[in-house]
This record gives C-alpha cells, structure tokens and sequence, in this order.
C-alpha cells in the first residue's frame, strides 16, 4: 500500500512511521528497505483487501500520472458491504486497475462486476515470453477503415488467454520499466475490446498521452462506449452451419485457415 493516513493526511512511507489504513481502521507499520520500494502493510500477515498485490515500479510511475486523492480510493458496495482499494479512481467514477501479477479468471470477473465502470492495464511484459507473442502476431493485424484500429482473427496468438473473456477494455503496455533503446511499438499502447464470440477481435493503438489524457478529462468513458456501440452487430452462426472453404479464404485472403462446423469457427493450421 502506497499511502496510509497519518494525521488524517495521505501520507507515503518513511522509515519508522506509523498510519492509518483508509480502509480497515487499522495500524499500519512502514517498510523501507532496499530490496522493495517503500510501502506502508498491516502488522503480521494480515491484509485487509484480498485483492491488494504487492506493488512494482510499473505500478508506481503509472499511479503518478493521477492525483494522490484519486490513488488508492475505498469502494464500498453499499448492498453488500464488500470493501475493496481502487488502484485509481477517477473524480468521473472512472476505475483503472494496474495489474502486473498473475490473476485467476474468477477474480478478475469479480473485480469488473464489482467496479463497473473500468478499464484494465496490464503489463505485457511480466512474462519473458508476453511481448514476442505479441510482436510475431501482430503481423497479423488487419486494418480497419479507421487509423490505428485493427482486427484480429486469433487474439490468443497475440495476447494471454487469461485476459481474451474480459466484459471491459484491457490496455496492454508492453514497455515495461527498467527498459532501454524502447523501440515505437513498445511506446504506443494497445487497448483489446471486450471480444465477441464468432466476431475479430478489435484492437486500437493509441498514445500513452492519449490514456492519460481521456482518462483524467472524463472523455474515456463516453468515447469507448460510443466506439464499442458503432461496432457492427454480431452475425448468427447456426448449429452445424457449413462454410465453403473457398469462401472462407477469399474473406481473409489467408490460406493457413479452416473452418470447423461444430464450433462455428475458423482455426489455424499449425505444422507438427
């Protein structure tokens, strides 16, 4: 945890200090070291917020883009009770959660039911294997009629799975933090919407300024509702519905692609 109240202020970790927990009420005890950035953690082992993970630089310089009221905001669901600390919450009711670590589907569905209106950034880089992944299939994206907005037919070759059933945008940034010699893909951001079954994938890029800067104004919301509304309508697969293989090559001018009946779905062919 970033900050804890001292005196009913926010205030950061220093060496020797003692806080508040905004969230629980109880003593917090400051760790300052030199192995992990400072941070403020409840006496024992005890941890108020099952969803709180231990904090990296990433998350750090990405918090630092916001102001402190809106870092690490209380969310209480008023029904329930349930509790949970935002990473960042918005004067729009906007909630953007960075996550570098690993996480279970079942949480990550319980976060978006609980915060609603949100957006995920996710560290691409976490994994050794996450940004070649990402760069091999990029090769693939298919552009749109609009700049900077592409489809992709097989999103699991581009990014994990663990993030492709997601009901909110995800911001995947591949730069990551102790990086050197960042080349422009790294640099840009790439915003995966929530995909639909039978349908592409839909993809934009954008600036990290951009982020910052629809995120802080008010405009993200509104803006990715909009473009998300103008997608076209799913098309009905039926059950046992056949697709001359032709006509699935014309579409997507890629030979290396099949179609299989029973899941109403194109597959890649894959060497053995």
């Amino acid at each position: 945890m970033r900050y804890a109240l001292v005196d009913g202020n926010k205030t950061e970790a220093v060496k020797g200090a003692k806080g508040i927990c905004p969230s629980c009420g109880s003593e917090l005890i400051a760790k300052c070291g030199e192995q992990k950035i400072n941070h403020w953690a409840h006496k024992g082992n005890r941890n108020c917020d099952p969803w709180w993970e231990p904090e990296t630089e990433w998350h750090r310089s990405w918090k630092n883009n916001y102001d402190i009221g809106w870092q690490e905001v209380v969310l209480i669901d008023e029904k329930t009770g349930e509790k949970h600390i935002a990473d960042v919450r918005t004067e729009h009711g906007l909630v953007i959660e960075f996550q570098h670590s690993h996480i279970k589907p079942e949480e990550r569905i319980s976060r978006e039911k609980f915060y609603k209106n949100m957006v995920w950034v996710v560290d691409g880089t976490r994994l050794q294997r996450d940004f070649p992944r990402f760069l091999k299939g990029r090769e693939e994206f298919r552009s749109t009629e609009k700049e900077g907005i592409y489809r992709i037919d097989f999103p699991d070759e581009v990014f994990p799975k663990n993030w492709l059933k997601s009901n909110v945008p995800i911001i995947f940034d591949f730069k990551g933090f102790e990086m050197k010699d960042i080349n422009d893909i790294q640099n840009k951001l790439y915003c995966l919407f929530p995909t639909r079954k039978w349908e592409p994938a839909i993809v934009a890029e954008i600036t990290r300024k951009a982020f910052v800067k629809t995120t802080t104004n008010g405009e993200w919301l509104e803006r990715t509702q909009k473009f998300i509304d103008s997608l076209p309508q799913p098309k009905r697969v039926w059950q046992n519905q056949t697709v001359p293989q032709r006509q699935v090559r014309n579409i997507l001018r890629m030979p290396k692609y099949y179609y299989v009946a029973r899941g109403g779905r194109l597959v890649k062919m894959r060497r053995y």
